[in-house]
């Protein structure tokens, strides 16, 4: 796994699992919109600051869960700090794609990269590898820190 700074804090990729369903409950609705209500990376804990201060009763433990849930169905994309906690974004869609992320304060914006899947189709072939998945993380900062 990579590993590079997003808002101060070292973050590596984490592989995501099949999908999980879960029951749909106002608790797990909350954690969604609270998750679609920004667009860097946040942990769990932060989500359910957020929740705590919105009047949401929301136990840390369902957000943990709900959030587990979407990244399994590859509704959010996670990565992990050096610390190992993982953080959260809402992917917009459910594609394969890239993100570029500020290092400064976690904005990610997603993008798609045909040279990139060229490159790792290419790469694999070359040293006989078959069905293969990647995924690429472009890290730097954003114009808006930037300026």
């Amino acid at each position: 796994m990579a590993a590079t700074t997003v808002a101060g804090k070292q973050v590596e990729e984490e592989p995501v699992a099949a999908p999980v369903r879960g029951r749909s409950t106002r608790q797990r609705a909350a954690v969604a919109a609270a998750l679609d209500a920004v667009d860097e990376f946040r942990s769990a804990q932060e989500l359910h600051d957020v929740l705590k201060h919105k009047g949401d009763s929301v136990g840390l433990t369902t957000v943990y869960r709900t959030l587990q849930s979407l990244a399994d169905a590859g509704e959010v994309d996670v990565l992990r700090t050096s610390e190992g906690e993982a953080v959260y974004r809402r992917c917009s869609s459910g594609d394969h794609h890239h993100h570029l992320v500020c290092r400064m304060c976690g904005k990610a914006v997603e993008v798609e990269g045909p040279a990139v899947e060229k490159w790792a189709e290419t790469i694999a072939s070359e040293h006989g590898y078959v069905n293969v998945a990647h995924t690429v993380e472009i890290f730097g900062t954003c114009a808006d820190c930037a300026a």
